[in-house]
């Protein structure tokens, strides 16, 4: 049975789930994977109308993942649900010309089993090196060559947003960090995206899992076994900027409050939150697929995007009674991806 998810249009017409299904979680530093118990864990996820996945060039075996998924159901007779499979180029540093970028995304395709991309969210280290430009430049093209349905972004600041729109490239989206905890898109970055159209795609918007009931009252997690992910390390350190363990608590009493009013788990309150936020079209839900003792979130996204969870006045107050005490993050860190480079 699926249930009617709620979807969003990108700028070029594709439709996506409001709820991704992130798959940074198979590039390995969250456990290992196996590909066909991953494939399977996949099919639970569409079978519930979330068909949405958010991968990249560099998430180890996703593409591949994902490609022996895709033809799994495209050969299995009936009518198969359509996917949307949203990737990142990711490139090292170097000369941008057409061949190199045309190379890259051959090599999604044929690792994703497509003959067109979605979505290809562009990424890039270093922002004194200006080849991003040329990059983008020879995706906008390929994007009018039909090789490219969405060109988007992954972690770019406000300013080059702004820069590369300028240059008349049409950006569908921008993948960022947006949380609870992270609140620093509604500086500057939402207003730029609310006026041109762009979408912002969060990650981080459950914390890694630490905004979720399992971490209330619980004492700090400081050994490495006990932030045993990638992700729990990541937003961890994002805690601590933000105020620490101790508010962190706090943020999670109250959470816990919304949680009970409206017959829900924290994580779907905390989800909700951000995709009430203006600019944002998806949030991004990582998945274990094909980690041992991996469990899944489906009914928690469903609850979380369902029209029927609205967080109320009293709802924002609770919550902005504690965030009202937190650092200011975008002064402690800069704005949007500021954390990944010098």
């Amino acid at each position: 049975m699926t249930s009617s998810v709620p979807k969003v249009r990108l700028a070029g017409g594709l439709e996506i789930c409001r709820v991704l299904n992130g798959m940074w979680q198979v590039s390995g530093a969250h456990g290992t994977v196996n590909k066909t118990k991953a494939v399977e864990a996949m099919q639970a996820y569409v079978d519930a109308g979330l068909t949405t996945f958010d991968m990249a060039d560099i998430y180890g075996p996703a593409e591949e993942i994902y490609g022996l998924f895709n033809s799994q159901l495209k050969s299995s007779g009936s009518a198969p649900p359509a996917l949307q499979g949203l990737t990142k180029y990711v490139p090292r540093p170097g000369p941008m010309e057409l061949k190199v970028v045309e190379k890259a995304l051959q090599r999604s395709m044929s690792r994703m089993k497509v003959d067109t991309l979605d979505c290809v969210q562009f990424h890039w280290w270093d922002y004194k090196d200006k080849r991003y430009l040329d990059a983008l430049g020879h995706l906008s093209d390929l994007q009018q060559e039909g090789v490219i349905r969405e060109l988007s972004l992954t972690n770019f600041d406000t300013q080059r947003l702004e820069e590369i729109t300028n240059k008349g490239i049409c950006i569908s989206s921008n993948q960022v960090q947006y949380s609870l905890i992270d609140q620093r898109p509604a500086a500057r970055m939402e207003q730029f995206c609310v006026a041109n159209n762009i979408k912002l795609l969060t990650y981080g918007s459950l914390a890694g899992g630490l905004l979720s009931e399992q971490y209330l009252g619980k004492p700090e997690p400081s050994s490495r076994a006990e932030l045993n992910t990638a992700s729990l390390s990541k937003y961890k350190n994002m805690i601590d900027a933000w105020g620490g363990w101790t508010l962190f608590q706090d943020l999670l009493v109250a959470l816990e409050t919304i949680a009970k009013r409206h017959e829900c788990s924290v994580a779907s309150v905390a989800t909700r939150y951000v995709l009430d936020r203006p600019a944002v079209g998806g949030v991004i839900i990582g998945c274990r697929f094909g980690v041992a003792g991996a469990g899944h979130h489906i009914s928690d996204s469903l609850r979380s995007c369902s029209p029927d969870l609205r967080l109320t006045a009293e709802d924002h107050a609770a919550i902005e009674a504690v965030t009202r005490r937190s650092r200011d993050l975008m002064g402690l860190i800069g704005d949007c991806g500021d954390e990944y480079r010098s």
